[in-house]
């Protein structure tokens, strides 16, 4: 048990971490255009981000799929630039309640590049280790959890802005999308890896 909660607060730690804050950004760009009348999506959404970074985990630590760890170091920003874009387009279609599809298949696939981001380090801690399911899980438990967190946080900043300070939602999706450009603009050029 000691080992499980252990490797949940390395989950928590690993989401919530502001020195590393891309995926705070990630999930801050994900749930931009939702608000908590939509909070069933956006739990959805966090879940399967949790569930393909798991997934990710699981096939680099069982050495299924290794990739070059500067490529996928590069990938991260890029998934948070391709999610922010996407806000600002996707924010026409907002009152329309569109289908989430296009959202799920995105959160999945740069859930596993997330995944195989943080793999190397996890695969480190499990040098030795002859269980791995029990820290796998516990370690998803973590980042689900911090992910909650942050979706909260953005949702109930969301409330704030939109329904007290009486600001549209398309407005705001746009302006924190932007703001979330700029900010991944030079973790890009810090990661080109050619």
């Amino acid at each position: 048990m000691q080992e499980f909660l252990f490797y949940t607060k390395l989950g928590l730690e690993h989401v919530l971490d502001f020195s590393a804050y891309d995926h705070i950004l990630f999930l801050a760009a994900l749930a931009l255009p939702f608000t908590f009348k939509n909070w069933k999506n956006v739990l959805l959404l966090a879940t399967i981000f949790t569930v393909a970074h798991c997934t990710s985990l699981v096939l680099s630590v069982y050495e299924i799929v290794v990739f070059d760890v500067s490529f996928i170091e590069f990938l991260i920003p890029v998934t948070i630039f391709i999610t922010a874009v996407f806000n600002i387009f996707y924010t026409n279609t907002i009152k329309k309640e569109q289908s989430i599809l296009l959202h799920l298949i995105a959160t999945a696939f740069f859930g596993l590049i997330h995944g195989f981001g943080f793999s190397n380090y996890f695969k480190m801690l499990l040098s030795g280790e002859e269980e791995k399911v029990s820290p796998l899980l516990g370690f998803a438990l973590g980042i689900e959890l911090s992910q909650l967190i942050i979706v909260i946080t953005v949702l109930l900043i969301a409330l704030i802005i939109q329904d007290k300070l009486k600001v549209k939602q398309q407005n705001f999706v746009v302006v924190g999308s932007i703001i979330i450009l700029l900010i991944t603009v030079p973790m890009l050029i810090n990661t080109f890896p050619w």
